[in-house]
């Protein structure tokens, strides 16, 4: 587990909460690990009926530690087998995931929510996936369901272009369901875990199942960008990106 990611469990939904404030929740590889654990272990039990994921406020994730990416590149490793995981577990997922999202979804904070059933966003929400700008490429399948859902002029603005969306282009793009107040996001999105958990669980998976289709094209999809991605982290152009994104934080 990780000291960054809290999990509890009231009335049916299990509650994800990325929780790294002084790195505005940036992920790191036991923080994938433990999300990606969280989502397993709650399809096995009968107490969980929902998953939610939360940040904290004013802040979802800004994406990628990327000190890992530094890491990953030293050990020649590509994504890692722990963010590997957290995307094959939101691509399989059994039970229902939604998410509150406060502030900015950063990277993987944005393509992560293409596979919620529900995302409630604040008015300052944000969704931004900068990949390019590191020389990298997009993740978790987004390459393959953001132009279904967005169509693919507006995904190529988001994905390749790293254009942000406020919360209203979020809702128009699909990247959430619906806008609430910053001030009571958390409730409202619990909330709604709760009435998604409050429905007959065997009908709810089977619709869901159908609905969502067959997944082995998504994870196909996932593994094949992971792959490319391993190939850029170790290009001359992402290596000097990084260096040129730790300057200007310094």
């Amino acid at each position: 587990m990780s000291e960054h990611i809290d999990i509890s469990i009231s009335n049916g939904v299990q509650i994800i909460r990325m929780n790294r404030a002084d790195k505005k929740n940036a992920l790191n590889r036991p923080m994938y690990l433990a999300m990606a654990d969280a989502l397993r272990d709650g399809d096995k039990n009968d107490d969980v009926r929902c998953h939610l994921f939360l940040g904290l406020p004013g802040i979802f994730t800004s994406g990628n530690d990327i000190m890992d990416f530094m890491l990953a590149v030293q050990g020649r490793e590509g994504l890692g087998d722990n963010v590997l995981k957290f995307l094959r577990a939101i691509i399989t997922v059994e039970k229902p995931m939604l998410a509150g999202v406060d502030g900015m979804a950063i990277g993987v904070g944005s393509t992560m929510l293409l596979h919620c059933d529900m995302v409630l966003a604040s008015p300052n929400a944000r969704f931004k996936t900068p990949f390019l700008d590191l020389g990298l490429l997009p993740e978790a399948a987004s390459t393959l369901i953001a132009p279904k859902v967005m169509g693919y002029k507006r995904a190529f603005a988001l994905l390749a272009m790293g254009e942000e969306l406020n919360a209203e282009q979020g809702c128009e793009a699909g990247l959430a369901s619906t806008i609430t107040g910053a001030d009571n996001l958390e409730e409202e999105a619990i909330a709604a875990a709760e009435r998604v958990a409050s429905r007959p669980p065997g009908a709810m998976a089977l619709t869901r199942r159908l609905m969502r289709g067959n997944r082995d094209e998504i994870v196909a999809r996932m593994e094949e960008e992971s792959s490319y991605f391993a190939e850029r982290l170790m290009t001359r152009e992402a290596q000097d990106a990084f260096l040129a994104f730790m300057s200007r934080r310094k």
